[in-house]
């Protein structure tokens, strides 16, 4: 099904569509003035008054009697062992929606189709599968330092608002697989950096072992990201082709 994301249509959005029209719309704007007189500080202030009255963006969960006892103490006292396990939250929550990226990415895909250079469904399949066996790892390391893999972190919970509207256009059945990679090149830059931290902190925290299991998970998403990379750049060039039928170009 051919649906090129860069094709000639009737775009009404931009103002140039009817000179007309716009001209009369500035001329209004320009009588009627601006809506309210000053600057932005009114709304700063009320953003802060709301900043200074909240509570914070949910907190960490004590450790279940389970577990490592020293971790447990560590979370009790608070420090660099709550910030692990709240970006472990983080980890767990994203590698979870990184399997349904995946699985929207297949459904473009048996839509679509791909073109020379593009995605097949082995390798969709298989990032899926690895992002499924992520989610498997983060839940196990949360068990064993005595975290409760079931909790929203607050940094899970921001980036699950942060990350939002990537799962959505996803999901929107406008966008083709060319633009849905775009969106996984998001996700996948927002994973390698985050896996980077958390073998960071794993290394300070003494937990050597974690930090080569995280190295292992962040090899391989390494490698997402350069197939994704690749897979945009060479339909990006072919749908660019100007004047020749090119052949397998994204639809």
């Amino acid at each position: 099904m051919e649906r090129k994301a860069s094709e000639i249509g009737m775009n009404r959005t931009g103002i140039k569509t009817s000179p007309v029209h716009s001209k009369e719309a500035i001329e209004g704007a320009e009588k009627r003035g601006p809506s309210s007189l000053g600057d932005a500080s009114a709304i700063w202030r009320v953003r802060q008054e709301f900043s200074r009255e909240v509570d914070n963006l949910g907190s960490v969960p004590p450790p279940t009697p389970k577990g490592m006892v020293k971790t447990a103490v560590d979370m009790l006292k608070g420090g660099r062992a709550t910030v692990f396990v709240d970006k472990l939250g983080q980890r767990l929550g994203f590698e979870r929606t990184g399997v349904r990226l995946y699985e929207s990415a297949l459904s473009k895909l048996d839509v679509f189709g791909t073109w020379e250079g593009g995605p097949s469904r082995e390798q969709l399949e298989k990032i899926r599968l690895d992002e499924l066996s992520h989610f498997a790892l983060v839940k196990r390391t949360m068990e064993k330092l005595g975290a409760d893999p079931t909790a929203l972190t607050p940094a899970a919970d921001l980036q699950a608002n942060i990350s939002e509207g990537v799962p959505k256009m996803l999901a929107d059945p406008r966008v083709n697989l060319l633009q849905s990679l775009e969106c996984l090149l998001t996700a996948e830059l927002v994973d390698n950096a985050s896996w980077e931290l958390l073998i960071e902190l794993a290394r300070e925290l003494g937990h050597s072992n974690i930090a080569e299991e995280f190295q292992r998970a962040l090899d391989v998403e390494q490698e997402h990201l350069a197939l994704v990379r690749s897979w945009i750049a060479t339909g990006t060039m072919l749908e660019a082709r100007v004047g020749e039928e090119a052949a397998g170009a994204p639809a």
